[in-house]
């Protein structure tokens, strides 16, 4: 499963000029916790979310000596948040974005590193195209066994490891668990099946009877 699949494509973003407190009333009445901040060409320049606006309402703090400035970027980025008053001012930029042919385990792993709750989506121009959000990924974790089956069949077993024969793997889902029995061709490939079927959104755990073909055609 891809991030196109799971992600929203009527996404609410803002430009550089639009003022800091109309930002702030958008995230409040949408009930989101950040925007994409976009150019003239449609282009995400960055990300503005609650913690950026949360700057503003600290206030600011005792004044930093130009040496302090030097060692430490972070607090110059954050005094220049403080004194902030569009959203091109207060954004963080550049933005963490995904492509939407992206899986959603990649999503997943960059939300969780990156510590951010949503990913503009942007396609090969950097245009923004959808929004994808924990949320979103959550969703996808709970759909039917029947889906989640297939995804293994079609998109692990012959889209990501072009097995030779991927109709002798067999595959049965019960409430995200997943036993895989049956045979491959090498022993590589028997440890390959289960490690990606375990990144199907969607499973809670693998179980795999995998065997595989010795160079004299025995099963191991």
């Amino acid at each position: 499963m891809n991030v196109r699949e799971v992600m929203t494509t009527e996404v609410i973003s803002v430009r550089r000029e639009t003022p800091l407190r109309e930002v702030a009333r958008t995230l409040s009445e949408r009930g989101i916790s950040g925007v994409p901040v976009v150019g003239d060409d449609g282009a995400v320049v960055g990300v503005v979310s609650e913690t950026d606006i949360l700057f503003k309402e600290r206030g600011p703090t005792a004044p930093v000596g130009l040496l302090a400035q030097v060692l430490d970027p972070r607090s110059a980025k954050e005094r220049a948040k403080m004194d902030a008053l569009t959203a091109g001012e207060a954004m963080s930029s550049p933005a963490k974005t995904i492509a939407p042919w992206r899986s959603v385990a990649a999503a997943a792993t960059e939300m969780l590193d990156e510590e951010v709750n949503r990913l503009p989506v942007i396609d090969a121009d950097g245009r923004l195209v959808g929004i994808v959000s924990r949320a979103d990924l959550v969703r996808a974790f709970v759909r039917p066994d029947e889906e989640i089956e297939r995804e293994i069949r079609n998109d692990v077993l012959r889209t990501s490891l072009w097995l030779s024969a991927p109709d002798e793997v067999t595959v049965a889902v019960r409430e995200g668990k997943v036993a895989l029995g049956g045979i491959v061709d090498s022993r590589t490939d028997s440890e390959l099946v289960p490690a990606f079927a375990a990144r199907v959104p969607g499973v809670v755990a693998v179980e795999s009877s995998i065997e595989w073909r010795t160079e004299t055609g025995e099963r191991r």
